[in-house]
């Protein structure tokens, strides 16, 4: 079976994503930010959960208290990137099911009474959206560069509180020059999937 998606749509959204490690100082709008955040707020979770959260680091003074944050192969990228986000999970994300999943009426409290539940759950729910966001950010023809290496408790410090667990970093924007480094190599099929 052949793939619903044209090849050029494969290509943008997976065969050519990669890491950008430089951008152009093209600016990236609220409008765009808003158009990706339309699209990609349907990708399924799990109970409907919407616990991811983001912080766009958009002044000058926030950006450099951010940078402070950042591992030292990142600093520079996060100073010159466009737009900079910060993606979290919000651990009380439960509070809002009863909206968000009619379904289960009682879910907020039968499943999610649990802190460390909440948090597992967040964690793991947040970084699939964030992966849709990214993904989304590539549909608008922007280029993404998500980072793990920074302080995480510092991040949650300076910009969240102690029911947001900071998961990436994003810089966001129009691709520079050498943009990207070499692909990398990926498992094959048969290394990844196993049939039981």
């Amino acid at each position: 079976m052949s793939l619903v998606l044209d090849p050029a749509t494969q290509d943008l959204l997976f065969r050519e994503a990669r890491t950008a490690n430089t951008f152009t100082d093209e600016p990236v709008t609220e409008k765009q930010i808003q158009a990706i955040y339309d699209l990609v707020k349907f990708g399924p979770t799990a109970f409907n959960q919407t616990p991811l959260r983001v912080v766009l680091v958009r002044s000058p003074e926030a950006r450099e208290r951010l940078v402070q944050h950042m591992g030292d192969g990142n600093k520079a990228k996060t100073s010159t990137a466009p737009l900079v986000a910060i993606f979290a999970a919000d651990n009380e994300f439960h509070e809002e099911l009863p909206e968000l999943f009619p379904a289960f009426p009682g879910v907020k409290d039968a499943v999610f009474s649990e802190r460390l539940v909440r948090e597992q759950n967040a964690g793991m729910n947040a970084a699939l959206q964030a992966a849709y966001f990214i993904v989304g950010i590539r549909a608008a023809g922007l280029a993404a560069g998500p980072m793990t290496g920074f302080d995480h408790a510092g991040v949650q410090k300076e910009f969240l509180d102690g029911d947001h667990t900071p998961l990436m970093i994003v810089n966001i924007g129009k691709p520079g020059d050498d943009a990207w480094f070499a692909r990398s190599p990926r498992l094959p099929y048969d290394e990844v999937v196993t049939t039981v």
